[in-house]
């Protein structure tokens, strides 16, 4: 199974657009992504310093933008990305990019969302000296346990031996003065405490504009920064992507659930490298593609149709039905609440997947009228797998 990843802030170096923008049609593309999200996005990604691209409210744009049109030049014909794709996800404002490429929110309405979010994040970032420590090595428990007594947030955990700490510069100057045993601690060149509370004034921002966002189901299994749970309702996953400017990214949590997918093979967007370089301690045994140059292309087709999925069935907007998914893998057991004579009415709990200690509820976001059951009471499940199909005009 193949699953796409998009890259964070502090992916971006000088000039990596540079060779991509030879091509005259992707050059098309980010001009037009520039008029949308008021950047020049050329010369950000080929001529700006680093000091220039370390600027959220640039960085974030020029991730999105470089991703999406790099997407579609990887598949030219969208529909061919679902024929191959087993899930995508993306590690923190990544997660915009993997929205749109699985058809959640068109690439402008991620430009607009992305550019609002870096401007935000910059203005919740001046209102208190605030940053960021990697914290690489030593003992998970311990590492958690010393950001916890300094007041700091493991703001991303990225799997084994990488998590990131955030809070005031004081607080991490403490933490400085008082490591984890055997953890090496280095400071990242951020503008604040990213996915911490500092962020709740950016998370105000994006909920006023979000609510008017129109949004479609994915169209392949979309795994969650939150909780790397798979969620399949589009409404759900823009909540997501709002509330997570201000929540940890649980990238540890995406890769436990790759791997309860089965998948073989990671290709990651460019600006490539973070994250097959941490696949390679996390996922180990997962072959990883880092799509960094236009020359490449080839190779990370052939790369997509390698771990391609023969079993892979698009998870399709329909007219006349919607599905629900398995947000995990587990087991599922139907809510002894539903009366099966009545239509679901919306947030009505369907019932639950158990797994690693976990109760997972399965929600009908718009409620329904179910046409057809595709579990059984107890059945084991994957992640994605889709439970049971509605009829949406069935709920009042």
């Amino acid at each position: 199974m193949l699953v796409i990843v998009a890259p964070g802030q502090g992916a971006q170096t000088p000039g990596f657009l540079a060779p991509w923008l030879e091509d005259p049609v992707f050059a098309e593309r980010i001009d037009w992504l520039s008029v949308v999200s008021g950047l020049d996005l050329a010369h950000y990604g080929t001529k700006a310093d680093q000091d220039a691209i370390r600027d959220t409210a640039v960085a974030q744009p020029l991730l999105v933008a470089s991703g999406l049109v790099a997407a579609v030049s990887l598949f030219p014909h969208p529909a061919d990305a679902f024929r191959v794709v087993g899930a995508a996800s993306g590690h923190s404002v990544g997660e915009i990019t993997a929205a749109a490429g699985v058809g959640v929110i068109s690439a402008e309405q991620a430009m607009v969302l992305v550019r609002e979010r870096g401007r935000a994040m910059a203005d919740a970032s001046r209102r208190a000296a605030t940053s960021m420590t990697a914290v690489l090595g030593g003992d998970r428990e311990e590492i958690l346990a010393a950001l916890d007594r300094h007041g700091l947030t493991a703001a991303n955990d990225n799997g084994p031996g990488q998590i990131v700490a955030a809070g005031t510069v004081d607080q991490l100057a403490a933490l400085a003065d008082d490591p984890p045993a055997k953890a090496r601690l280095t400071p990242l060149s951020v503008a604040g405490a990213f996915h911490t509370a500092h962020m709740q004034p950016a998370v105000e921002v994006l909920d006023r504009l979000a609510s008017a966002v129109s949004t479609h189901d994915p169209r392949t299994r979309l795994i969650s920064n939150l909780d790397g749970q798979i969620v399949h309702d589009g409404q759900e996953v823009l909540r997501r992507i709002v509330g997570q400017v201000a929540s940890p990214v649980r990238w540890d949590l995406c890769m436990h659930t790759m791997r309860d997918l089965g998948v073989t093979g990671l290709l990651e967007m460019p600006p490539a490298g973070t994250l097959t370089g941490i696949a390679r301690r996390g996922l180990k045994g997962v072959a990883g593609f880092a799509l960094k140059s236009p020359d490449q292309l080839d190779d990370a087709r052939a790369f997509a149709e390698e771990h391609a999925d023969i079993d892979v069935s698009p998870l399709d907007a329909s007219p006349t039905w919607r599905l629900l998914v398995s947000p995990a893998k587990g087991a599922f057991t139907l809510s002894d609440q539903l009366d099966h004579a009545k239509p679901l009415q919306p947030r009505d709990i369907i019932g639950t997947v158990r797994n690693r200690g976990d109760s997972i509820p399965v929600m009908a976001p718009h409620g329904g009228t179910v046409v057809e059951w595709l579990v059984e009471d107890g059945d084991p499940v994957a992640p994605g797998q889709p439970l049971v199909r509605l009829h949406p005009e069935g709920a009042s």
